[in-house]
């Protein structure tokens, strides 16, 4: 992240701890980037912050709970048995959970509204927020997410036999082999990764771990389930939104972006050829551009970026 970001904490009323960072100017409009599934703050890269901060924003990031320096809950993890039949544990938390540690984020900051970014799992928790507390939402940018909805966005068959055969890492050696296998599994076929990249990403999300990351992956997979289909919520958003997917997606289906871009209405879908489930270095640049010039667009009173 930013050399002038460090780790802060905000003690939430729900008696989560949640670990952020806080990089640009303060009186800047605020970008609040939310990571995701099994993914800490610093997954978003040194250089997807800092492009943003240099086009006059304010960025907030944050380890989810269960994830980096943030609390780990202590309910057990579900059982393989209820993850495979989609039966999370009555003591599950939620996206809405997730949804309301980002709200207190802001709420220990003192920002009353932000432009919310989510990927992946954040993509559903920033979609949460903007239906359940619109009045804090400036503008809302989807990055290849989806519904919760069964019928779309669902991972291919080859990513679901790969994350079946790979073990629980025990170790930081084993995580960063873990990474690196789904990684190169899911990047798309445009954008081929950089392994010594992605292996230092994955020891320091070792390093930075307060806790079992396999029974946080686990319940935050919990609390995706548990949450169900979201088509009918995300209806009723009201906040500009930019809905944004690769079309070689192994992870999320590009269904699952046509499908949240059909249910928010007026939602813009831009489908970047060739992109996989994965913000490589060569997307930083125009996808920051994407999230800006969405922003930029809503601040000066209109509800989209224009898209040559």
């Amino acid at each position: 992240m930013s050399e002038t970001a460090v780790d802060q904490f905000a003690d939430l009323a729900s008696g989560t701890r949640v670990c952020f960072r806080d990089s640009g100017a303060e009186t800047d409009p605020v970008i609040l980037l939310v990571a995701g599934l099994g993914e800490d703050q610093t997954f978003w890269g040194e250089s997807f912050v800092e492009s943003l901060v240099s086009r006059g924003y304010r960025v907030i990031t944050m380890d989810n709970r269960d994830v980096g320096r943030s609390t780990f809950v202590s309910s057990p993890p579900p059982a393989i048995w209820r993850q495979v039949l989609a039966r999370p544990r009555k003591d599950a938390y939620s996206l809405a959970d997730m949804a309301q540690d980002c709200v207190g984020v802001l709420d220990h900051l003192g920002i009353d509204r932000a432009h919310l970014v989510g990927r992946s799992m954040g993509g559903m928790i920033a979609q949460t927020i903007a239906a359940t507390e619109p009045g804090r939402v400036l503008s809302l940018t989807s990055i290849y997410s989806t519904t919760g909805s069964t019928k779309v966005g669902q991972p291919a068959r080859s990513t679901i036999r790969l994350l079946v055969v790979s073990p629980d890492a025990k170790t930081r050696t084993d995580a960063v082999r873990a990474h690196l296998r789904i990684t190169q599994h899911i990047a798309g076929t445009a954008y081929p990764i950089d392994d010594a990249a992605e292996a230092a990403i994955a020891a320091r999300g070792w390093d930075r771990s307060a806790g079992d990351q396999a029974a946080g992956v686990a319940r935050q997979i919990e609390a995706i389930q548990r949450s169900g289909d979201r088509t009918a919520q995300l209806r009723t958003i009201t906040a500009p939104t930019l809905v944004i997917h690769g079309d070689r997606d192994l992870m999320v289906a590009p269904s699952g972006g046509v499908a949240t871009a059909d249910a928010i209405p007026s939602a813009q879908h831009v489908v970047i050829p060739g992109m996989g489930h994965h913000l490589p270095e060569d997307l930083v640049e125009p996808i920051t551009r994407y999230i800006s010039g969405h922003a930029d667009r809503v601040s000066a009173g209109g509800n989209h970026v224009e898209i040559s």
